[in-house]
């Protein structure tokens, strides 16, 4: 089975397993695990801040930012299709005591304009104030994108010119970075902390480290106990997380070669299913309205000839890439898509293939 569903699937690698077996160990909730010490300080380098804190999730991480950065009650600026908002199950209001505002963007990317009119410095009698301004890089929703250095520093220079904290939701920083040829403290450098999973192309089986200044993760810490997310013995998995981001970090390039290739094989079967040219990292979103089938009829249909992929809303498939799906399995693919495409009921004339 080919599964292109998301690169949370890959699997750790030998090196990581070795390490994991070897690992010193401690009680991280009381004296502090010594390796994921060493994570921890090796995250912080690696994106430029004081501190880092491993915890169990990405959504975890970011939760974690939301209540460490804010008091209950305020308002918190995000794109309408970020991950926080769309597939946190609510926690920024439900846990945290925040309310949000979606602000509308391009790509991921939100709108400058309207972002600054929408912060409020202070709480008026009939306006919450803003305690939170969120970034996603890579955006998920918006297909693997990158939102350009030049858009984050501004956004965080709003954020400094009015008091208010800047989040980013990086799940695929170091995508981010390897796309852009940059270390990921260049990228982390606009924003006060940051979040990064070593568990999706990173192929660490567990976890997600939460970076930013030293007074910051202290807090963070406190609520990561509040929620339940303190580790005993947690080295065996902070183990993998180390060997992941010395040795996995620029084969990143390979899974975004794939994604590339994908679409491009994708354009050719019809130019209206993806546009090549809008593959940033190694998530692929295909519009199969044209086909006549649904997302999730696409879906079934290409589980029988054995790839699965996730649907992505109603009329979209999302295809991530990953270490586990090489060249050729990407032309498997394309073969599987491409004979499903002839028996689609869709117009016909659209069809290169």
């Amino acid at each position: 089975m080919i599964d292109l569903r998301s690169d949370t699937l890959t699997q750790p690698t030998e090196a990581m397993l070795d390490a994991m077996r070897s690992a010193r160990l401690g009680d991280d909730s009381r004296d502090g695990d010594p390796t994921v010490g060493e994570l921890e300080s090796l995250a912080a380098t690696r994106t430029g801040k004081e501190a880092a804190v491993f915890v169990p999730s990405g959504t975890m991480g970011n939760l974690l930012a939301m209540m460490a950065h804010t008091g209950r009650g305020g308002e918190v600026l995000l794109e309408e299709s970020s991950h926080i908002l769309k597939h946190e199950m609510g926690a920024i209001a439900q846990i945290a005591g925040l309310f949000h505002r979606q602000i509308h963007g391009r790509r991921g990317a939100m709108d400058l304009a309207v972002l600054a009119d929408a912060i409020n410095a202070q709480i008026k009698p009939n306006k919450l104030a803003t305690a939170l301004i969120c970034l996603e890089t890579t955006h998920n929703g918006a297909g693997g994108t990158i939102l350009p250095l030049d858009h984050m520093a501004a956004v965080h220079a709003l954020g400094r010119e009015h008091g208010i904290p800047v989040h980013t939701d990086g799940a695929r920083l170091f995508n981010a970075a390897v796309a852009l040829s940059v270390p990921a403290a260049q990228i982390a450098r606009h924003t006060d902390s940051v979040t990064f999973c070593i568990s999706k192309g990173l192929s660490a089986p567990i976890g997600s480290l939460l970076c930013g200044s030293a007074a910051f993760i202290n807090r963070a810490r406190a609520f990561r106990r509040m929620l339940g997310g303190n580790l005993r013995q947690a080295g065996m998995l902070a183990a993998a997380g180390i060997v992941a981001l010395e040795q996995m970090v620029d084969r990143l390039a390979e899974d975004h070669r794939t994604a590339k290739q994908l679409a491009d094989g994708l354009h050719k079967i019809s130019s209206r299913l993806t546009d090549p040219g809008m593959i940033e990292t190694n998530i692929v979103r295909v519009d199969v309205s044209v086909s006549g089938w649904n997302a999730e009829e696409w879906s079934v249909a290409l589980q029988t000839r054995g790839i699965r992929v996730a649907p992505g809303g109603p009329r979209q498939l999302r295809f991530v890439t990953h270490r586990h799906i090489s060249a050729a399995d990407i032309e498997t693919t394309l073969t599987a898509f491409r004979e499903l495409w002839r028996q689609a009921p869709g117009e016909r004339v659209t069809r290169a293939g």
